[in-house]
């Protein structure tokens, strides 16, 4: 296998002036560039990646922390950011944090190690002071999905809070006063201010929300059929449900519809995330669009300018708004 030193004889230069044009280097004349790179052709010569990051301080690589790469909505996430890291000739490095806060901390670590100068970073296990400190040490750090107020410019979110208010409040301009509720059982705020979004709805409707209308599950599919069974258990009285998210929403239609209750003629159902699950279920799901498309294209785009010490237009959090799509899983009822 060829090396620097190789391609430096090869070419009738220095080893130096063949490591300024590997490396892009401006002050490099047209004539050694061109004589380094038909001898790296003629030799097959490849520059090591982590000699490259040696000499630029950069892997010319983004770090992206995610709860579960397998996850359709990270999935997404990853695509989008993927999208801007290709426009800027970068390449990404994934990490898994499962919303544990030492897998994040290890998953961020080797991020940092590998020379990744961006982060987009998705983390529910660390706690505000530990993601301050790490925001400290990396300038190119962005939060995606959490507000942490000290770090707050650096930070985009969503509204969850909004979001399940709206699809409560949208069951209740239907007619619905008996509404049930699946929630996530993670201790995250996600599903803090998604439960508390939906009993907000509720009061400012001169509704006073049931814990028995309230059932908490794995915020997946099957989590969504357990806690739809153990509400069916329960024999309430409720007209309809709104879901944490379209995969709970897609396990309680099919525990639903497998017990013979017809959606939406005998029970309303509504999901949160509006993920590609939510098109084609049947019925079509009603939903809370969640934009991660748009916020994790954001979230690289903040990344990469805080990486170059550029100044950023807000000091405050960016926080996006969800939006409802009606599709066919709710009726209005007398």
């Amino acid at each position: 296998m060829a090396t620097i030193k190789d391609v430096a004889k090869e070419a009738g230069v220095s080893i130096a002036t063949t490591s300024r044009v590997i490396n892009n280097s401006p002050q490099t004349s047209e004539a050694s560039v061109a004589a380094v790179k038909a001898a790296m052709v003629k030799l097959g010569y490849r520059p090591n990646a982590n000699a490259r990051a040696l000499v630029s301080r950069s892997s010319n690589t983004i770090g992206v922390l995610v709860n579960d790469v397998s996850a359709p909505f990270f999935g997404t996430m990853v695509k989008a950011i993927n999208i801007i890291a290709s426009e800027q000739g970068k390449q990404l490095l994934i990490g898994c944090g499962y919303h544990d806060a030492s897998a994040e901390k290890s998953a961020i670590d080797l991020l940092i190690n590998s020379r990744c100068e961006s982060l987009v970073v998705h983390s529910k296990g660390l706690s505000d002071e530990e993601l301050v400190c790490l925001a400290k040490e990396i300038p190119g750090m962005v939060i995606i999905n959490r507000v942490v107020p000290e770090i707050a410019a650096r930070c985009i979110a969503l509204d969850n809070h909004q979001g399940s208010y709206m699809a409560t409040e949208y069951l209740i301009s239907h007619g619905h006063k008996k509404i049930g509720y699946i929630c996530s059982n993670h201790d995250i705020d996600d599903a803090h201010d998604r439960l508390a979004g939906y009993q907000s709805a509720l009061r400012d409707n001169g509704i006073e929300p049931k814990d028995e209308y309230i059932e908490y599950g794995e915020p997946d599919e099957l989590g969504g059929e357990e806690a739809m069974m153990n509400l069916m258990a329960k024999n309430t009285d409720i007209t309809a449900i709104a879901t944490y998210n379209d995969y709970m929403a897609a396990g309680c239609l099919a525990l639903l519809q497998e017990n013979g209750v017809s959606i939406p003629e005998d029970m309303s159902v509504i999901g949160f995330d509006d993920g590609h699950l939510a098109r084609y279920i049947y019925p079509r799901l009603t939903t809370i669009r969640y934009p991660i498309q748009v916020m994790a294209d954001e979230a690289v785009k903040l990344a990469l300018k805080l990486a170059i010490n550029k100044d950023i237009e807000h000091k405050e959090r960016k926080l996006f708004m969800p939006t409802l799509v009606r599709r066919a899983s709710v009726r209005s009822i007398k």
